[in-house]
C-alpha cells in the first residue's frame, strides 16, 4: 500500500509539472494577442478614415460622406425616401410664352423668376399662392453671348465687390417669396471665385441657398457653397436644350432614370419662345413617371438631402 501510495504521489507531481509548463508556454502568447488587439483596431480605423477621405463619386452630391453613426442614420433615412424629381422652370417674369401652361402642370415645380421685368412680382406671388417654391433667376455674365440676353440687373465680373453685392441684394428685394437663387446664363461668373464668394455670402446672410444651373462645367459654385456651409445644389439635366416636345419628353425619360438610380434628380426647363412645347413635353413625361417618382419643390430636396433649414423671412 505504501509503495502504491508513493507511485500515486509521483504521478500527481508529474501532472502538476506538466500544467506549469503548459501555462508558461501559453500565457505569453495569450497576453501578446490581447496587446495586439488595440493595434489591429487602430489599423482598421485608419483604413476606415482613409476610405472616408476619398473623393465622393461624381453622382453623389452629399456634403457629408463620413461613416459616423449620424451619417449612417441619414443614409438609412434616405433609403426610405422615394425617388424624387425637382423641376425648375426658368425665365418667368416677362409674361413669356408657356407661363400659363407651366402653372397648370399637375405636379410641383419651382418657379425661377428674373428680376426687374414686367411680371416679376406678379409671377412670384402667383407661384407662392399656388404653394410653389420661388427662386431669383439672377442674370450673370456668360463667357459668350449678347449682353442684351442677360436682362436688367445682371452681375458682371468687372464689377467691384460692392457693386456685385448691391446687384444681388436688389434682385432679391425685387422678387417676393424667393427662397434661393439660380443663375441665368452665368458661365463666366460661376467660374469666378471672387464674384461667386459675394453671391454666396449674401445667400448665407439671408438664409437662402444657391442652385448652380450648370452652364459651366468648371463652376466653383458647388465647392464654395460647401465651404460656406451651404447645400451644393446643382442642375443635372436641361430639358429643352433642343426645342421640341419630343426632345423634352425624351429628356424626361433621362430624368426618370437618374432619379431611380441616384435617388433624386434636379432638372431645368424654360418658359419663352418654345415655352408651350417645353410644358407639353414635361406633361407628357410626367404621365410615365408619376407612379414611380415624387415631384417636389427644390426646398424639400434641400431640406431632406442636405438637412438645410432655411431661415429666410418671407414678406
Amino acid at each position: 500500500m505504501k509503495k502504491s501510495s508513493h507511485s500515486v504521489k509521483h504521478i500527481i507531481l508529474y501532472l502538476l509539472a506538466a500544467v506549469v509548463v503548459l501555462m508558461t508556454t501559453l500565457i505569453p502568447s495569450a497576453s501578446q494577442a490581447v496587446l495586439a488587439a488595440p493595434a489591429a483596431l487602430a489599423d482598421t480605423a485608419q483604413v476606415m478614415e482613409t476610405a472616408d477621405s476619398l473623393p465622393e463619386p461624381a453622382t453623389d452630391t452629399h456634403a457629408d460622406n463620413s461613416l459616423s453613426s449620424g451619417s449612417v442614420d441619414r443614409q438609412i433615412e434616405n433609403k426610405k425616401l422615394p425617388s424624387r424629381v425637382a423641376i425648375i422652370v426658368d425665365d418667368f417674369g416677362n409674361n413669356m410664352r408657356g407661363t400659363e401652361e407651366m402653372f397648370k402642370l399637375p405636379v410641383k415645380i419651382t418657379v425661377a423668376v428674373m428680376p426687374f421685368l414686367s411680371t416679376s412680382e406678379k409671377d412670384a406671388r402667383r407661384a407662392h399662392e399656388l404653394g410653389l417654391d420661388v427662386l431669383v433667376h439672377l442674370p450673370m455674365e456668360p463667357r459668350q453671348g449678347k449682353p442684351e440676353w442677360l436682362g436688367p440687373g445682371a452681375v458682371l465680373t468687372k464689377m467691384s465687390d460692392a457693386e456685385v453685392r448691391q446687384r444681388v441684394e436688389a434682385a432679391l428685394d425685387n422678387v417676393p417669396f424667393a427662397i434661393g437663387i439660380n443663375n441665368h446664363m452665368g458661365s463666366k461668373v460661376t467660374g469666378d471665385e471672387r464674384v461667386m464668394g459675394i453671391v454666396l455670402a449674401v445667400c448665407k446672410e439671408r438664409g437662402l441657398f444657391f442652385v448652380d444651373s450648370h452652364t459651366n462645367y468648371r463652376s466653383v459654385a458647388g465647392r464654395m457653397a460647401r465651404e460656406l456651409g451651404l447645400p451644393p445644389v446643382e442642375n443635372h439635366i436641361f430639358l429643352d436644350d433642343v426645342h421640341s416636345v419630343s426632345h423634352v419628353a425624351k429628356q424626361m425619360k433621362l430624368v426618370h432614370e437618374r432619379a431611380m438610380s441616384q435617388r433624386y434628380c434636379v432638372t431645368i426647363g424654360h418658359v419663352g419662345i418654345q415655352g408651350k412645347e417645353t410644358a407639353a413635353g414635361i406633361r407628357s413625361g410626367i404621365a410615365g413617371m408619376k407612379d414611380s417618382v415624387e415631384f417636389i419643390g427644390i426646398s424639400e430636396l434641400v431640406r431632406d438631402e442636405w438637412k438645410w433649414n432655411s431661415q429666410v423671412t418671407l414678406p
